[in-house]
């Protein structure tokens, strides 16, 4: 471990035990490094590098705080990370096999929580997507708020920021303007569909089989798209 890492860690400790807990202010920083026995300069560094994960927040002109400790908040990076790998064919294959894992378990979950007014919401942005036709970018929103919709009835945070993450926005509307060139979009609206009707009667068994039967086709659609795009530059 390098120094600032040890710093950092030293930090975390202190977060971890009770020391700092949720919403609390930081010493001054000379203080803080005089508890950790640092240099001001690794304690500076230390600050900086959980203030960009989250962990702190630097409020300019009134010091420094530990965050929420949230999960919406600690794992707000994923998303932005998961955009960054739009070029890996590899790791977008991964990201769809971790979404096939969670998505229908989310969905089964959601069945047995789901509210009147949760459900209105899913039917909301379904009926949405009915009117959007072609328009991809009305599609990739709306077909994002019906995904975020269901897995909110979970009232599980943490299953919620992660799937949020994985999601991807640029993956997502690379795979609807697939599904619209290729006619391909009615298809899709119809998994939703019955991704809808199964949480409508409360059903679990049968929304996870309609969200598993709806991530597999969208996977599938991606490998094969993958794959003839990697033909193409083959030939080039």
């Amino acid at each position: 471990m390098s120094l600032t890492d040890k710093a950092i860690e030293q930090i975390r400790e202190l977060i971890r035990t009770g020391a700092l807990p949720p919403g609390s202010k930081l010493p001054p920083e000379p203080d803080l490094a005089g508890q950790l026995g640092l240099s001001r300069n690794l304690a500076r560094e230390a600050v900086k590098a959980l203030a960009v994960a989250r962990v702190l927040e630097v409020r300019r002109g009134d010091g420094t705080y530990v965050t929420s400790l949230q999960p919406s908040v600690l794992l707000e990076g994923l998303g932005g990370a998961v955009e960054l790998l739009q070029g890996d064919s590899g790791a977008l294959l991964d990201l769809m096999e971790v979404r096939r894992l969670l998505e229908p378990a989310a969905a089964a979950l959601a069945a047995t929580r789901m509210s009147a007014t949760a459900l209105t919401q899913v039917k909301q942005h379904l009926d949405a997507m009915r009117e959007a036709h072609e328009d991809v970018e009305l599609l990739n929103f709306h077909d994002a708020a019906f995904h975020r919709a269901v897995v909110s009835a979970t009232a599980n945070e943490t299953l919620l920021t992660i799937l949020d993450g994985i999601s991807g926005r640029t993956l997502r509307a690379r795979i609807w303007r697939g599904l619209v060139d290729s006619q391909a979009a009615g298809r899709t609206l119809a998994e939703h569909e019955a991704i809808y009707e199964a949480l409508a009667i409360g059903d679990a068994s049968l929304s996870q089989a309609a969200a598993l039967m709806h991530v597999n086709s969208t996977e599938r659609w991606l490998r094969e798209h993958l794959k003839s795009e990697s033909v193409e530059s083959d030939g080039l």
